[in-house]
């Protein structure tokens, strides 16, 4: 099938190409049965503006750049779900990048890349959201900037967040509620100043129920499977396991529930696993995890709004959306075995 081209938008509407391009573009000093007719030939002849060409037609670019330490992560792929479809529906593009600070020459190849594609806008994830030289060399090539979930100079960009800490408590005093007393963690990687956060907040009720947690019970992670696997060993392999083991993060609670059964210890019966972020792999476990739900999704469409949508804030660096969370249980708690 031949290529439906801004020409033959014009020829179908009776209209100037220039006219066509001004209606796309969302420009003003269109008439309105103007922009009508052109946008019903539009919708006719199924016609999809180059995003690339809208760019360079206007002032104005249809690119938004989502930046990731590790894009093909579970996290990222929610966050990626959730801002391309905001982009979708504000007809705007989304263009994944990953910026991998271990190459030497990573500045200068993001640099490069800033110089030839003109964004509309940059969402910067954890952990990279908290790099100062990488804000640093966006607001040089003068990208607005949101972030979500940052640790640091909280007042320097618009931000989308939820609160880690007072989730991971709710999560902690639900466990001490159901009479667990030995509880070991499982911490995500330093780098995400979320890993900070729901430490703090297990601390918070640990604190509160006077409950004294050995250093032997609090293990390292980064997040991945494996590091929750080698954590959940250190943990279960000593023949005194806890009740109950917190991951930070769902992958290191499904790791947790694989070496459960290695040793093979009873979840929920005689251990109870939870984790954070509500991703697939919580529902596909068995039993099904117990976890926080995080609105991964919810929050990268916030960030698209606060860069493009109606009332965008990008020049605010005040602007702050904070999203709620919600503890879902399911079959992998319960109440500690009786002695």
């Amino acid at each position: 099938m031949k290529t439906v081209t801004i020409k033959d938008v014009a020829e179908r509407a009776g209209v100037s190409p220039k006219t066509v391009s001004r209606v796309i573009n969302d420009e003003v000093h269109v008439r309105p049965e103007v922009r009508e007719q052109v946008m019903r030939v539009v919708a006719e002849l199924d016609y999809r503006p180059n995003a690339f060409a809208r760019g360079l037609s206007s002032a104005k670019s249809f690119l938004i750049g989502m930046f990731f330490d590790d894009p093909a992560s579970v996290y990222a792929a929610d966050l990626q779900r959730g801002a391309l479809t905001r982009c979708r529906a504000l007809s705007h593009h989304l263009l994944i990048e990953e910026v991998d600070r271990t190459q030497p020459d990573w500045m200068a190849r993001l640099d490069a890349t800033l110089r030839t594609v003109k964004l509309a806008g940059a969402v910067l994830t954890p952990p990279i959201c908290d790099w100062p030289d990488l804000i640093d060399m966006l607001e040089a090539n003068e990208v607005p900037i949101v972030r979500i979930a940052p640790g640091d100079a909280l007042d320097r960009t618009p931000q989308v967040r939820m609160d880690d800490r007072a989730a991971a408590r709710e999560v902690t005093e639900k466990l001490i509620a159901l009479g667990h007393r030995d509880i070991a963690f499982i911490k995500g990687n330093p780098t995400h100043s979320a890993t900070v956060r729901r430490w703090e907040g297990f601390c918070d009720a640990i604190a509160a129920a006077g409950i004294s947690i050995p250093p032997k019970r609090v293990l390292q992670g980064d997040f991945t499977f494996r590091s929750g696997l080698v954590a959940a060993e250190a943990i279960l392999g000593d023949g005194e396991p806890p009740t109950a083991i917190f991951a930070s993060n769902d992958e290191m609670a499904l790791a947790a529930l694989v070496v459960a059964m290695r040793h093979h210890i009873a979840v929920p019966a005689t251990l109870s696993i939870v984790g954070f972020d509500d991703a697939p792999v919580s529902r596909m476990a068995w039993p099904q995890l117990s976890t926080v739900r995080q609105p991964n999704p919810e929050m990268a469409a916030a960030a698209i709004d606060l860069l493009v949508g109606p009332g965008q804030q990008t020049r605010d660096g005040s602007a702050c959306v904070e999203l709620p969370y919600e503890f879902i249980e399911r079959g992998s708690l319960a109440a500690p075995p009786r002695n």
